[in-house]
C-alpha cells in the first residue's frame, strides 16, 4: 500500500472508531442503563428473595379475605319494597268481623290488605294498627309488630306480610356480559358467579375477564379464572353489590434484541418473566447481552426497600429498572416467579460483540469503495 492509501485508510479508520459511539443501537447498551442511577432511577438486580418480595407485594387481596360475606340480607325490607299483608283473626272476631256460615264450628276468617310499598320514610300502614316501621326489618319481624299493634284490638291476631316486589334486595351486573342485568336476591343466597350467569355470561374468553365487586366504597378485582377454579371466592351477594365484568387485555412492551419488538397481551391472572420472553420467541444470540436483559417499570414507593433514595414521578410512583442476568442458571429458576405487570416494558441491550460487528461492517463499507477507487485511478 502506498503512503496516500496508508494515509487514507488510517484515517478513515480514525474517523470510524471516533464515531463508533454514534452508532445507530435499539437502545441503551449495559453500562448505559446502569448509569441511569445517578439520576435516581433505581437499579435492581432480580434474585429469589426480590421477585418473591413482589409478587407478595403485589398478590391481589382475595374475595374471601378482603370482603366480608355478613349473610345473606335479601329478607330485609326497604324503603319502594312492595308488601301485603293478611291478618287472621280468632273467633269471635272482634275486629275483623267473620262472615257468617251454615257451619255451627266458629271459624276464623282472614283479612287481606292491599298491597302497598313501603314509603321513603320506611313505614307501611295498616288500618287500627297505624303506621308501622318496616324498613331495615325482615318479613317476619314486621308481622310480629303489626300483631303487636293490634294486641288487645284483634281477638289473637295472626299476621303474614309477603314481599310483592322486591326493588331494593338486588345486585347490579354490567360489563362484558351479554346482557347487563340487575338481579333479585333470594333468601336461597345468590353468588358471584349466579350474578354472571343471569347476566348471560361473558362475552370474552375466562382467561381474559377480570371481575369487579363493588360493596359500598369498597372495590376488589379478581380474573374470573380465579374466581372459577377457587370455590371460597364465590362468595355470597349482599344488596346494593354491582358486579363488573372487565374485558381488559394486559400487555408489556417488548424491545431491543428479542425475537420480535411488539406489544404482547397476556392473561388477567398474569405471566412471569420466563413466559414473556418465550413470547417474544427469546433473546436473538447474534446480539443479545444475555446479562443486559432489563424489565422497565414504575413501582409503588412501598414496593421494596429503596437501595438509594428514589426519584418519583407526579403520580408518587417510583422508576425503577430491574435487571437479570441469563448467564447465571439460577435466573432460569428467578425468571419463572418474577411478575410481568401491565405496562412493562422488556429491553434486551445489545452485546458488546454485535456493536463491534456494526463498527467493522461501518468500516468495511467506507473504506472500500474509497480504496478501489484510488487502485482504478492508476
Amino acid at each position: 500500500m502506498s503512503a496516500p492509501r496508508s494515509f487514507i485508510a488510517v484515517l478513515l479508520a480514525t474517523t470510524a472508531l471516533s464515531a463508533c459511539a454514534g452508532l445507530p443501537t435499539s437502545g441503551p447498551s449495559d453500562r448505559e442503563v446502569h448509569a441511569a442511577a445517578a439520576t435516581g432511577i433505581q437499579i435492581i438486580d432480580v434474585t429469589d428473595s426480590i421477585a418473591r418480595e413482589l409478587l407478595q407485594s403485589r398478590r391481589q387481596g382475595l374475595f374471601s379475605e378482603l370482603v366480608q360475606d355478613g349473610g345473606n340480607n335479601s329478607e330485609i325490607v326497604g324503603p319502594g319494597d312492595v308488601l301485603e299483608v293478611s291478618i287472621w283473626e280468632a273467633p269471635p272476631a272482634a275486629l275483623f268481623s267473620s262472615a257468617l256460615t251454615d257451619s255451627a264450628i266458629p271459624v276464623s276468617n282472614m283479612t287481606v290488605f292491599p298491597q302497598q310499598m313501603v314509603s321513603s320514610s320506611g313505614t307501611i300502614y295498616v288500618p287500627f294498627a297505624g303506621r308501622v316501621q318496616a324498613a331495615g326489618k325482615n318479613l317476619q319481624d314486621i308481622g310480629r309488630d303489626i300483631a303487636a299493634a293490634l294486641h288487645g284490638k284483634a281477638n289473637q291476631p295472626q299476621v303474614l306480610v309477603r314481599l310483592v316486589a322486591n326493588n331494593t334486595s338486588y345486585v347490579t351486573v354490567v360489563g362484558e356480559v351479554s346482557s347487563s342485568t340487575r338481579m333479585a336476591l333470594t333468601p336461597r343466597g345468590e353468588r358471584l358467579l349466579d350474578a354472571l350467569a343471569a347476566a348471560g355470561g361473558t362475552k370474552q374468553d375466562v382467561e381474559k375477564v377480570t371481575v369487579q365487586l363493588t360493596r359500598g366504597a369498597t372495590v376488589r378485582s379478581l380474573p374470573l379464572g380465579t374466581v372459577i377454579r377457587d370455590p371460597r371466592q364465590n362468595i355470597l351477594l349482599q344488596p346494593g353489590d354491582v358486579v363488573t365484568a372487565l374485558f381488559q387485555p394486559l400487555s408489556f412492551t417488548a424491545l431491543g434484541a428479542t425475537g420480535k419488538s411488539d406489544e404482547v397481551n397476556f392473561e388477567a391472572q398474569g405471566i412471569s418473566l420466563a413466559q414473556a420472553l418465550a413470547r417474544v420467541g427469546g433473546v436473538i444470540d447474534s446480539r443479545a447481552n444475555a446479562r443486559g436483559v432489563f424489565i422497565f417499570r414504575f413501582e409503588s414507593r412501598d414496593a421494596l426497600q429503596w437501595p438509594r433514595t428514589p426519584a418519583t414521578i407526579p403520580e408518587g410512583n417510583v422508576p425503577v429498572v430491574y435487571r437479570i442476568d441469563l448467564k447465571d442458571p439460577r435466573s432460569f429458576f428467578v425468571a419463572q416467579t418474577f411478575p410481568v405487570r401491565n405496562r412493562d416494558v422488556l429491553y434486551v441491550a445489545n452485546a458488546p460483540a454485535a456493536e463491534l460487528q456494526k463498527f467493522m461492517t461501518l468500516l468495511v463499507s467506507t473504506i472500500y469503495p474509497i480504496d478501489r477507487a484510488i487502485t482504478l485511478s492508476k
